[in-house]
């Protein structure tokens, strides 16, 4: 893995070059290793939290964990082409738009002792701007290669605080465009459901149960790029103890051995429906 500016991955990914890079400021990571219609993204996966903004958080270390996605780039780490954050969301929330990526408070408690200074504010923003000029030109390129391009979103959430049963995995689908794409995110369901997990865990797969889909990272692949069906993908953390911050990577592993197959499968039959 090769340390790039944005312009030098950028460049790369025109020109369909093959590479393992993370950017310059360490804020992502992107492994292409063929140009294949289906791209894995683990936006939420990163926990690396600017120093100068440690003493400044009334969040610790385990509150921002909580939130965030862990393991969710082990989950895909296998496919061809995988873009992941490596920040924390309590830095700049990539899945958010530029205005709402620097939390004042988070989930009702605030975030800050003192406001954060502009200059502070502005440097996680460039990372989030950064990052959209990435996927833009990387969207493009697939979908000018292919026609069509997928995207599986992966992203966690903690099943323990719901009061009621919640699925294993959710899609949410609200803002992608459901009479064209129904089928696929059917069929994506179903695969899902069928998942076998460890310990006689349950693998259950419904839509827009829990989430509904209407993250910024979503929502601006789906704005920017008419024959792009993003695919926002939640596992519940059954992978980890919520609370005690423990990850079982029996579970970790099972899920990603079984997406090694499954996301491919479903991605070429997505081309081949589309692009007849």
């Amino acid at each position: 893995m090769k340390k790039l500016s944005v312009d030098a991955i950028i460049n790369k990914i025109k020109q369909q070059q093959t590479f393992h890079a993370v950017a310059e400021d360490y804020s992502f990571t992107l492994k292409i290793d063929n140009y294949v219609p289906y791209v894995c993204a683990a936006i939420h996966d990163g926990h690396q939290f600017r120093k100068e903004l440690w003493d400044n958080c009334l969040h610790t270390a385990y509150d921002r964990w909580y939130e965030e996605d862990p393991e969710t780039k082990n989950m895909i780490a296998s496919h061809p082409i995988v873009i992941a954050g490596c920040d924390s969301r309590f830095e700049y929330d990539i899945n958010r738009p530029p205005e709402e990526a620097v939390f004042e408070t988070a989930w009702g408690k605030q975030l800050w002792k003192n406001t954060l200074p502009e200059v502070q504010k502005q440097k996680s923003l460039a990372k989030h701007k950064a990052f959209y000029k990435v996927v833009h030109a990387l969207i493009d390129t697939i979908e000018s290669k292919y026609g069509m391009a997928i995207v599986y979103d992966m992203h966690s959430y903690n099943w323990k605080r719901w009061d009621r049963e919640v699925p294993t995995w959710n899609l949410g689908t609200s803002n992608v465009d459901n009479e064209r794409f129904d089928e696929d995110i059917e069929t994506w369901r179903q695969s899902l459901s069928e998942i076998i997990l460890p310990s006689n865990i349950k693998s259950t797969a419904l839509i827009n149960n829990t989430f509904f889909g209407n993250g910024y990272f979503l929502k601006y692949i789906t704005n920017n790029f008419k024959n792009t069906l993003v695919l926002a993908t939640e596992i519940a953390k059954v992978y980890c103890d919520e609370h005690k911050q423990v990850i079982f990577p029996e579970i970790v592993s099972s899920v990603a051995a079984q997406l090694k197959a499954r996301i491919p499968k479903h991605a070429m039959s997505f081309i081949e429906k589309h692009s007849k």
